[in-house]
């Protein structure tokens, strides 16, 4: 077994961001394309009313910690 042992983690993204880096890490996370997941969060709060949608940004950004620069 190869790899890294360490189970993965849910972080914001510091090179993959428009705003927060929060659908960047998200998709980093899952292993999808950024763009798709930011397509799919932009209609999913259009269709929402938009309120939830950008209450919940808001959120992640404040509970889902930076990952760590590497050098």
């Amino acid at each position: 077994m190869e790899g890294n042992n360490e189970p993965k983690k849910l972080r914001r993204s510091r090179t993959n961001k428009v705003l927060g880096g929060v659908l960047g890490g998200i998709a980093e996370y899952f292993d999808l394309d950024p763009v798709l997941v930011r397509v799919i969060y932009c209609f999913l709060t259009l269709f929402t009313a938009g309120f939830p949608g950008v209450l919940m940004y808001i959120l992640m950004l404040i509970l889902i910690p930076t990952d760590k620069l590497i050098q």
